[in-house]
């Protein structure tokens, strides 16, 4: 039986190649997106089933689940792919509203989706959730002097994607009969960041890829990159 498998905000960049990848896998593949025409066009580039999917509504997130399960009845794999990099700004002049509008998508977001698809998560052999967070929520890596992650300004991006990633350990914490984890794409090549990054998107889904194929024993509650654990 095929592997069933919903990737929010998976119209471009991480998430499409993402998709692209999974498909060659022989995974179904559901792709969310919320433009509906860019989303349908995406889809159907790729073979995969278009779920028109906005992770900040929570009676979109709901009526994608209900979808799912009238269509499918389970799901094997969530990647919560969606984020967004903004609000922009020197940090000291951001407002709560603005820390409210980062944290709406790149962590509320996750929650929502988390909330309403663990059920059906619950009816896979298998079950999986994959994080996408990134780098600069690193401590480690953000106080290393040379790295990527430290020469990227004060934002409030770096705070959501630590946030993220400690949800993540802790809904690995409380679901121990699935496989949680956290993937940091690095520093990748894509419209996120004008394309100055210097990984391509493959190498950049490179982990999300791994922990969406786990086996049933793999590891739970890590925060991992293409070449391993990344430092909390």
């Amino acid at each position: 039986m095929t592997t069933l498998t919903l990737i929010t905000g998976a119209n471009k960049s991480l998430g499409y190649e993402t998709a692209r990848r999974l498909l060659a896998q022989g995974h179904t593949v559901l792709l969310g997106a919320r433009d509906a025409q860019r989303g349908q066009a995406a889809a159907d580039e790729l073979g995969a089933t278009f779920v028109q999917l906005d992770v900040t509504d929570d009676a979109s997130v709901d009526a994608a689940a209900a979808w799912v399960r009238e269509t499918y009845g389970h799901l094997d794999v969530l990647v919560n792919n969606a984020g967004i990099l903004g609000p922009l700004g020197p940090l000291a002049e951001m407002t709560a509203a603005d820390v409210a509008v980062g944290l709406e998508t790149n962590v509320l977001g996750v929650a929502r989706m988390t909330h309403a698809f663990v059920p059906l998560l619950a009816l896979s052999e298998n079950p999986r959730i994959v994080n996408v967070s990134s780098g600069v929520g690193s401590f480690a890596r953000n106080e290393e002097a040379g790295t990527d992650e430290a020469n990227v300004p004060p934002s409030i991006y770096s705070v959501t994607k630590a946030s993220l990633t400690m949800l993540t350990f802790q809904y690995a914490r409380a679901l121990p009969g699935m496989r949680v984890n956290a993937a940091d794409p690095g520093y990748t090549g894509t419209a996120f960041n004008n394309f100055s990054g210097h990984q391509t998107v493959e190498e950049g889904t490179d982990a999300i890829v791994r922990l969406a194929t786990l086996a049933a024993d793999g590891p739970t509650g890590t925060f991992q990159s293409r070449y391993g654990i990344v430092p909390w």
